[in-house]
């Protein structure tokens, strides 16, 4: 099992007491889930989740007054559903409506098991692509820091620093980085004020100060120039 750096809200709906009980059990069993809350109904759970937000979602499908199925066709948003059923049948409609996993009554531990581990890898994986996403919009860049969007102006950019998979995104006040290669950022329509000096750097040409043969200035950095690049440099001293 994975070590999580943050704990998951979780939440149970069903509405046989017993079963609750035993989801409730099994949940606190794993320190990267926080049982957030327990729900009778799926309307139930609605009203709670107008409030409390969660990301695991372990609920039952043959439910009164509206299904599992039809509450997670409503909770899509949800990153990870659950259902725990003693129907079977329903496994085909379940991963319909992207369920992660489907659980058969009465649960065994070591099912649930399997289904925790996998759950927790699931979430590792998801944790750090969340804190590296992007998108852009017009003259802006917005990165997904956990569960906060940043918007940063393009235009504030001094440079970004290539790393493996990633970029660095450097600005005046704060270092970001994203899912995406140094490459890939630069064929962006949005990234064409950005010349290449390095294999590992780009710059912000309205940020440059001073071109040498080795070296370009950016405000207080001092970036080195990439022998393949010098010619991009060429117009700009």
């Amino acid at each position: 099992m994975h070590h999580l750096s943050s704990t998951y809200r979780c939440l149970v709906v069903d509405d046989n007491e017993i079963d609750r009980l035993t989801a409730q059990m099994y949940v606190k069993r794993y320190p990267f889930l926080h049982l957030a809350g327990v729900c009778a109904s799926a309307r139930e759970a609605l009203d709670f989740l107008q409030t409390q937000p969660v990301e695991v979602l372990i609920s039952d499908i043959d439910m009164p007054d509206m299904t599992g199925l039809e509450l997670r066709a409503q909770l899509r948003h949800i990153p990870v559903c659950i259902f725990v059923t003693a129907y079977p049948d329903y496994a085909a409609e379940s991963f319909e409506v992207e369920a992660f996993d489907f659980l058969v009554k009465p649960l065994k531990a070591e099912r649930v098991e399997q289904c925790m581990n996998r759950l927790s890898n699931y979430l590792e994986i998801k944790q750090k692509a969340e804190l590296f996403e992007y998108s852009l919009g017009g003259n802006t860049i917005f990165i997904k820091d956990g569960h906060e969007q940043i918007k940063l102006n393009l235009h504030d950019i001094l440079y970004l620093e290539a790393l493996k998979d990633y970029t660095r995104i450097i600005t005046p006040t704060k270092k970001y980085s994203v899912l995406a290669s140094i490459g890939l950022l630069l064929q962006e329509q949005a990234f064409q004020s950005f010349v290449r000096i390095h294999r590992s750097y780009a710059v912000q040409k309205h940020y440059i100060e001073r071109v040498s043969a080795q070296q370009v200035h950016v405000r207080e950095y001092t970036l080195p120039v990439g022998r393949s690049y010098k010619d991009a440099l060429v117009n700009l001293k």
